[in-house]
């Protein structure tokens, strides 16, 4: 087995709503994507960032797109209007998806 991560084999882009976040993963190369789908859970994400994710995350998959959603929920510490937080989008969790480890 190899292990990369997982940007070496897809890209992603984050998105908000209120206190909610929402990453979509896609792969270069369908092929990865059966790969990506295995490895990368809503149980993945939420055990990885335990204290930036406290409520659900639930994952959306695209088969016809090669892609998958993640939702979280209470994710922004309220919200753009109500957060301090430096990242209140969540624009950087997309990169933090992206560099977990994946094995090919």
């Amino acid at each position: 087995m190899t292990q990369r991560r997982i940007h070496d084999i897809a890209h992603a882009r984050a998105g908000d709503k209120g206190n909610t976040s929402n990453v979509s993963v896609w792969v270069y190369d369908p092929k990865d994507y059966p790969l990506l789908k295995q490895q990368l859970t809503a149980e993945r994400i939420k055990n990885a960032f335990p204290k930036l994710f406290t409520g659900s995350v639930t994952r959306y998959e695209m088969d016809g797109l090669h892609g998958l959603n993640f939702v979280m929920l209470d994710a922004l510490e309220g919200g753009v209007n109500t957060s301090l937080n430096l990242d209140s989008h969540g624009k950087s969790f997309s990169y933090l998806i992206l560099g977990l480890p994946i094995e090919s």
